[in-house]
């Protein structure tokens, strides 16, 4: 499967499982979404609970609200993160504190999904990556893909979460993993074998990253798309880094951070966010925090810059595989 198809799978299969799911968004039902996540689920499970929404963010996290207030478990689609934040009001607000705010008697098991990131030439209105933001908000959770295996088993799980999940899907990697390398041929995720994925219900528990790679130089802690780029610049340069695929940011596994960076001595934080007050912030002050008598050299970020997404200018502010090497040859000088 790729990615679209096993974000589709999880869907059908956690739809099928439970009655409570509802699917709701723009274009989710009879067009099944704009990258077809969601295609055929209305015709399988019908218009009550896969059903189109008015472009509007605020209205259907609000909605989503209710439903999970009154016992549904929704799973709203926001077409593409850049377009989250009139939702904010809905998530912060509402949705995060609701637990909270009324002792446990209420709750808001929401799974919001929404693509996010670049590499697509979408501009500065459909390349945004906002999860920081949220990260930010205690009482909502951070869940972010890298590959089809771990998209739908971190989805079933997020929509059996009984808190507000905001789950990121890197839309770059939706067809195939990218290195980073935007002047070679699109690899299929057919030739990856975590384009494996089990027809069946499996799930992966929200708050454990995946030691991707073993290494001894350096620890390198990625997500999403950034894991596909870690990879081929381990394999371009041969460096003997540990690549960290953080998968959940919050819950974050800190005790698989401490760990290798403690063995390591070295760490580089890589995303695709704008640099300043990004979530690699939080995790080189964590780093700092746990590891400052193991670190050798200071903790070096790789990420975007403090800028709107250009279009003409993509690969400039693209975190790729030139400025991942130019970080490591630092780090590893130091």
């Amino acid at each position: 499967m790729n990615m679209i198809q096993a974000i589709n799978s999880a869907l059908d299969i956690a739809m099928g499982r439970d009655d409570e799911i509802v699917v709701l968004g723009e274009d989710v039902g009879y067009f099944g979404g704009v990258f077809k996540a969601t295609e055929g689920l209305q015709a399988r499970y019908g218009r009550t609970r896969v059903f189109d929404t008015p472009i509007s963010e605020c209205g259907i996290i609000g909605v989503a609200v209710g439903m999970a207030t009154y016992g549904l478990r929704p799973v709203p689609e926001i077409q593409f993160a850049d377009y989250i934040y009139p939702a904010l009001d809905q998530l912060v607000s509402e949705a995060a504190r609701l637990r909270y705010r009324s002792a446990s008697e209420y709750t808001a098991p929401i799974t919001v999904r929404t693509p996010f990131g670049g590499g697509i030439f979408g501009g500065q209105t459909h390349s945004q990556s906002p999860e920081g933001i949220f990260t930010h908000v205690a009482g909502l959770k951070t869940v972010i893909p890298s590959n089809p295996h771990d998209a739908k088993g971190l989805l079933i799980a997020a929509i059996e979460d009984n808190d507000p999940v905001i789950f990121f899907e890197p839309k770059r990697i939706y067809n195939g993993p990218f290195d980073g390398h935007y002047d070679r041929p699109v690899t299929p995720w057919s030739r990856h074998p975590q384009s494996e994925v089990p027809e069946g219900y499996y799930r992966i528990p929200l708050g454990k990253a995946a030691v991707v790679r073993e290494g001894e130089a350096a620890t390198l802690l990625c997500y999403g798309t950034m894991v596909h780029v870690a990879l081929g610049v381990a394999e371009e340069t041969g460096a003997d880094v540990e690549i960290i695929d953080l998968r959940t940011l919050v819950p974050l596994d800190i005790e698989t951070i401490e760990a290798s960076v403690k063995k390591t001595g070295r760490c580089i934080v890589l995303h695709e966010a704008t640099r300043t007050g990004g979530f690699g912030a939080e995790l080189a002050a964590l780093v700092q925090e746990r590891c400052f008598y193991s670190l050798e050299a200071p903790v070096e970020r790789v990420t975007g810059w403090d800028t709107p997404y250009p279009h003409s200018l993509e690969w400039a502010y693209f975190p790729g595989p030139v400025r991942l090497t130019e970080a490591l040859k630092r780090v590893m000088e130091s």
